[in-house]
């Protein structure tokens, strides 16, 4: 086993097929498939399913990707380490939506001071695809909101807390949130997300049946919506970062609202672990920078 088969176990994962390998890794379809039955011979198992057309990764093989990116990262930094070059490459990271518009661009660019040679890929999806990412090797973190449990291999570390708010047309200043959510009809924020849910349990503590108006698998777009006179609606606190003054207005929620916490899924062996660290202490700062609250220091951490 040497890294140029691992290089090209990976390559093949990544595309889907030999040929989209092949096409990487600079070999013909050809070698690619020498290169992969040569590493089936030196492990012992078939990595891919070959009655599936174009052959596809079984669990085996799943379970060996995940190893050949984490042996290929680290034999990248010890390069690196012994020649005495500084952190290079690209740092592959996960994001939800409303974190990704404003926290992490703010976080990038603080990190590029400290690690100029280090370039970003950012992916932006609900928190279960990007657990799934990290724990495939896909990522090397994500920022996701809090889970029931944590998958084997992964560390979740928090990171910060935002409150859920009523948020409202800004002709509606003065208003309570009682009677706003039985005077004004509620747009609803519809996807598999966690927030979906709490956003649920924030209505529920609220005590209201709203009237629906509208559903949206989007911030961005419920913000909108609110900002246009359509309705009113329940957000996390960073969702309205951005919006212009006036623009809105958000009761009072009092005591007892909903929160949740977001936090950096990661793998808990990884070659990339001082870069992390940085990453998780600079979204700290950039998220008390935007008056979000630190995450509770007794509260329990999955791992």
């Amino acid at each position: 086993m040497d890294l140029r088969q691992l290089h090209t176990l990976i390559a093949v994962a990544d595309t889907g097929s030999f040929a989209g390998a092949a096409r990487i890794v600079h070999l013909t379809a050809s070698a690619v498939s020498q290169q992969i039955q040569a590493l089936e011979g030196e492990l012992g198992v078939a990595v891919f399913d070959r009655a599936k057309r174009p052959p596809q990764l079984n669990a085996k093989g799943e379970e060996v990707v995940r190893a050949a990116r984490q042996v290929v990262q680290i034999m990248a930094e010890t390069r690196m380490s012994i020649s005495g070059t500084r952190m290079s490459g690209v740092l592959k990271i996960g994001a939800i939506r409303t974190v990704s518009m404003r926290l992490v661009p703010r976080v990038f660019t603080r990190m590029r001071g400290i690690y100029p040679d280090l370039s970003f890929d950012l992916t932006v999806e609900l928190s279960e695809r990007l657990t799934l990412d990290v724990s495939a090797g896909r990522l090397d973190a994500a920022i996701v909101a809090e889970q029931v449990g944590v998958p084997a291999g992964l560390s979740w570390a928090p990171v910060l807390t935002e409150p859920l708010m009523l948020v409202a047309p800004p002709e509606t200043r003065g208003l309570d949130a009682a009677r706003l959510l039985r005077e004004w009809p509620f747009i609803r924020y519809e996807t598999g997300a966690p927030l979906a849910r709490q956003i649920e349990t924030e209505l529920s503590r609220l005590g209201v049946s709203p009237r629906l108006i509208a559903t949206a698998n989007t911030m961005p777009s419920i913000i909108g919506c609110v900002q246009a006179g359509l309705g009113v609606a329940v957000v996390p606190k960073m969702a309205i970062a951005d919006a212009p003054p006036g623009s809105i207005w958000c009761p009072p929620s009092g005591p007892g609202a909903v929160t949740r916490r977001l936090g950096v899924i990661q793998r808990q062996v990884s070659s990339r672990v001082r870069v992390l660290e940085s990453m998780r202490d600079l979204l700290s700062e950039a998220a008390a920078e935007s008056g979000l609250a630190a995450p509770d220091p007794g509260a329990p951490v999955g791992d």
